[in-house]
């Protein structure tokens, strides 16, 4: 192991070794049953099952002024499994998760089904403190990290689709601590850098870390990691955090995902994000910006070229419960590329805004969702959309 990557863990686990655990929405083994069909057997065994399914119909349009429907979408979205647990003792936890649906396998972008998603093991050497070797989500954008269940809205924004880290393969840490009664969440991850199911490609390797501070202490049901404030927070809440990603030799254009670069490239990411709760009022936001340091973002051969997204996005969403059960919410997002490679992705902006009711939660839920999104470009058209979505899971 190089120099730099003991270095690299020895801070991580210092940090975290001092800290207090806190169970995560999607990440961390369900230990105590709640959600999902249980099998258990004393404290020597226990396997969760769940799933759940987003069906999705909508309507594109092309133009401002001609509201002609140029595409339908109708389909499975998203159909995944989840099994998690653990075997012979607590401290030693599973997580597993299978997709199934065209999209979630990659399917529309590469001839490779991609079926796992998750695969990671996890040991807990105290309650304040654990590790998960395996493939899982890096500790980068908010959204990114919060299960595609728990969104209040139907898809990720237009700065998640370009920017995000997404999964990788490696070795993760996990804590947070007290002081008085704020908590501060501490994650890190060493990895291939080469995304999920990958195989073996070249001598790098990616480093992640994140720091969250809450000032007011913890969410209601892990509140800072599902959009939109079902549960009513009786008191403001408050999450702020960032992240930083180095992804040495990355070959593919958006890191751990895209096709992949013909010449490598290092990959810098920054983030910065908070999420704000109470009364059913919420309003979360994020701001990454990707830079290729000392290097060009673009890669060519003789009659092609390929390149990293590099710039800068915003993403914010606001929200409010009109009612127990349900949803306004709002976003406005932007992403702003490099002068390098504006002219081959240019500058966008969307706009969205809809209607959640919620049925059982996040678990079963139905959306509304209409909006538009533009390409900052000369002649450039816009085009409108209109979705409807229904997820149920268990």
């Amino acid at each position: 192991m190089k120099k730099s990557h003991f270095l690299f863990l020895l801070f991580s686990f210092y940090l975290t070794s001092i800290s207090y655990a806190q169970t995560e929405s999607d990440e961390r083994p369900l230990i105590e049953i709640e959600d999902g069909i249980s099998v258990k057997k004393d404290s020597l065994f226990l396997l969760n099952l769940r799933f759940r399914i987003q069906n999705r119909a909508g309507v594109f349009t092309r133009d401002y002024d001609d509201f002609t429907i140029n595409e339908v979408e109708a389909r499975v979205r998203r159909l995944r499994v989840r099994f998690d647990g653990f075997v012979k003792s607590k401290k030693l936890g599973y997580y597993i998760q299978l997709s199934f649906s065209r999209a979630d396998q990659d399917l529309e972008t590469s001839i490779i089904a991609q079926t796992v998603r998750d695969a990671i093991l996890y040991y807990s050497f105290s309650n304040n403190f654990y590790i998960g070797f395996g493939q899982s989500k890096l500790p980068g954008n908010r959204q990114r990290v919060i299960s595609s269940g728990n969104l209040q809205m139907p898809d990720r924004s237009i700065v998640n689709q370009r920017m995000t880290l997404d999964r990788d393969f490696g070795l993760f840490t996990y804590g947070n601590y007290k002081v008085g009664r704020s908590i501060i969440n501490v994650k890190s991850a060493l990895t291939t850098g080469d995304g999920r199911n990958a195989l073996v490609q070249n001598d790098g390797i990616a480093y992640t870390g994140r720091i969250e501070w809450l000032p007011f202490g913890k969410f209601k049901d892990n509140g800072d990691y599902s959009e939109g404030d079902i549960s009513f927070e009786e008191k403001p809440k408050l999450s702020i955090a960032a992240s930083y990603s180095y992804n040495h030799k990355s070959i593919r254009t958006g890191g751990q995902l895209g096709n992949e670069l013909f010449q490598t490239r290092n990959i810098e990411t920054l983030v910065a994000d908070f999420i704000f709760k109470y009364k059913g009022w919420a309003i979360q936001s994020e701001y990454v910006k990707r830079n290729t340091p000392g290097q060009s973002a673009i890669t060519t051969t003789s009659d092609a070229l390929r390149f990293v997204y590099v710039g800068e996005g915003y993403n914010t969403q606001l929200s409010k419960m009109i009612s127990k059960k349900t949803e306004l919410a709002g976003r406005f997002a932007i992403v702003n590329p490099n002068l390098e490679i504006s002219l081959l992705d240019p500058r966008r902006y969307s706009l969205l805004g809809g209607a959640t009711h919620y049925i059982n939660g996040h678990r079963i839920k139905a959306q509304l969702f209409g909006g538009i999104e533009k390409a900052q470009e000369i002649n450039s058209k816009s085009f409108l959309s209109l979705m409807f979505q229904v997820e149920f899971g268990i």
